[in-house]
């Protein structure tokens, strides 16, 4: 028989579950029948998922896969999935995450950059400041020549309901240094994150 091992606070899955239960009845719903029996807890669980971003310091992560390197051309990562929930509305944002910096003499591993912009994703958000808050994690802790992040995102709190609009994508940015004050760099940055390379 399959069983999936995941580990939940035991007294935070019923305080959850108990709110979800009371919600669901709230809209006329008959929790007692078979598709809803497991539902709170389902829903609770699914919650702590989705905003286990607080239990991890992002600062942690990249202080522990930094390393000295000379190399002081770009480091661009794009693509990177990432998955949110709107703190105004608690639905779902999601899109892709372009992230650049220049090394100054320290460089930190590629993994740990879509670590970062996970942890921050994981937590109750707004799209503006997710691409702040992942900038001046990179900033704070390399210390580099400068910082390029753009998100792109689709938000269900527009597509669900409000305007619903399907086929709006919200667009953000952070650049700190040389991604600041020099135009050639940033738009290097730009268009290498629009290029398709084979």
């Amino acid at each position: 028989m399959y069983t999936k091992k995941e580990e939940y606070n035991k007294n935070t899955t019923e305080k959850i579950a108990k709110n979800y239960l009371d919600i669901i009845r709230s809209i006329g719903e008959d929790t007692r029948r078979e598709g809803l029996q497991k539902t709170p807890e389902r829903c609770a669980k699914a919650f702590q998922f989705l905003t286990q971003g607080y239990n991890t310091d992002p600062n942690e992560v990249i202080q522990s896969a930094l390393f000295k390197e000379d190399y002081n051309q770009m480091v661009l990562i794009k693509n990177i999935e990432l998955y949110s929930l709107c703190e105004h509305h608690l639905v779902p944002f999601f899109g892709k995450a372009h992230i650049a910096y220049i090394p100054n003499k320290q460089i930190v591993g590629l993994s740990k950059i879509p670590r970062v912009v996970d942890i921050f994703s994981r937590r109750l958000q707004v799209q503006e400041r997710l691409t702040e808050e992942i900038s001046e994690c990179l900033e704070k802790n390399l210390q580099p020549e400068g910082v390029a992040v753009v998100i792109e995102a689709s938000h269900l709190c527009m597509q669900m309901r409000g305007v619903e609009k399907q086929n709006s994508i919200t667009t953000t940015s952070a650049f700190t240094g040389v991604f600041l004050t020099e135009e050639k760099t940033r738009l290097e940055f730009m268009n290498l994150i629009q290029s398709k390379l084979a």
